[in-house]
C-alpha cells in the first residue's frame, strides 16, 4: 500500500479544513421538532440553534433591525401526482437593540418580549412553541404526511442597502436546512406494513 505523497496530502488536509470551516458556518440549526394536535388545530413546536456571527452581532448593535422567518410545510404523497402541499405556513420575527434602554426587544406580530443581553432574546428565538399552522379539518384522520420547517435570516424585509449586501455577502444569508418528519393524526390507522418477499419453491 503507497503512502500518500505530498500533494495528495495536501489536497486531503485542504479538504478536512474546508470540512471543518463549513461545518463552523451553519450559523443556525434546527435540532428538533415536533407537531401536536390540539382543541383547536395543530401547533409545532421547534428548538433551533441560533448563533449570530460577528457581522451581524455588530449590525443589530447599531440599531439595524434583523429579520427572521420560521417556515413551516406538511406535505401528502401522491403516487399519482405530485405531491401535495397540504398546509404552508410562515412566523416573522423582528430583533432590535434600543440604545435608551439598553435592551434587546425580539416581536412577532403584536407580542414582544425585552431582554438584558442579546444571548437570552436569541435563547428564546430558537424556541419555538404553541406555533398553530393549521385547523382541525386542514388534515385528514386517516393520511400520512412529511412535516418540515426550518428558520432562516430574511433580508427582503430590511432596507434596499442591506438587501443588497445580502445577494453577495454570506453574513446577510443565514437559514437552517430544512428539518423533516414523518407525522400522522393521532388516531390515525398505522402504515400497511410491506408485504413477505415471495419465494421461489
Amino acid at each position: 500500500m503507497r503512502c500518500c505523497g505530498k500533494p495528495e496530502a495536501l489536497l486531503l488536509g485542504l479538504a478536512l479544513l474546508f470540512a471543518v470551516c463549513a461545518a463552523d458556518a451553519a450559523d443556525i440549526v434546527a435540532q428538533d421538532a415536533r407537531l401536536v394536535a390540539g382543541d383547536d388545530g395543530y401547533s409545532v413546536f421547534a428548538d433551533f440553534r441560533v448563533d449570530l456571527n460577528r457581522r451581524l452581532v455588530e449590525a443589530v448593535n447599531k440599531g439595524v433591525v434583523l429579520y427572521f422567518a420560521a417556515e413551516f410545510e406538511l406535505t401528502r404523497s401522491r403516487w399519482y401526482w405530485f405531491d401535495e402541499k397540504v398546509v404552508r405556513a410562515s412566523r416573522t420575527f423582528q430583533l432590535s437593540y434600543h440604545a435608551l434602554t439598553r435592551q434587546y426587544r425580539l416581536s412577532s406580530g403584536a407580542l414582544h418580549q425585552s431582554f438584558h443581553s442579546l444571548e437570552d432574546a436569541l435563547r428564546v428565538l430558537s424556541r419555538l412553541r404553541h406555533w398553530q399552522v393549521a385547523e382541525k379539518g386542514e388534515i385528514a384522520d386517516d393520511a400520512s404526511y412529511v412535516a418540515s420547517i426550518r428558520l432562516r435570516l430574511d433580508p427582503s424585509q430590511m432596507a434596499k442597502t442591506f438587501q443588497v449586501s445580502a445577494l453577495s455577502n454570506r453574513d446577510w444569508s443565514q437559514s437552517s436546512a430544512w428539518l423533516a418528519w414523518n407525522f400522522s393524526p393521532p388516531g390515525a390507522p398505522p402504515p400497511a406494513a410491506d408485504p413477505p418477499d415471495r419465494e421461489f419453491r
